[in-house]
């Protein structure tokens, strides 16, 4: 008799580490483009309004950390479907 896991119990393992990387991989997409899209209104508006700047800088990491979240929620979700499932 074998002491090792069953190919069962591999088989879930497998599809753990599938489901989490392909959850990571889709959660990492939208905030991406977000932020992006962020930065990119930011400094179009930054070269147009220079004295702005200071207040325009604030927003946009205040928007960035609210696109971020969608990224952390997967994360989440990735760490909960490795360990807890």
């Amino acid at each position: 008799m074998e002491n090792g896991p069953t190919l069962a119990e591999a088989l879930i393992q497998m599809g753990k580490f599938i489901g989490a990387g392909i959850c990571m991989g889709a959660g990492a997409i939208g905030p991406g483009i977000g932020e992006g899209h962020v930065g990119d209104g930011a400094m179009q508006a930054m070269a147009r309004q220079p004295e702005l700047i200071g207040v325009l800088t604030t927003r946009m990491l205040l928007s960035q950390a609210v696109c971020e979240t969608t990224g952390l929620y997967s994360l989440l979700i990735s760490i909960l479907m490795l360990f807890v499932l």
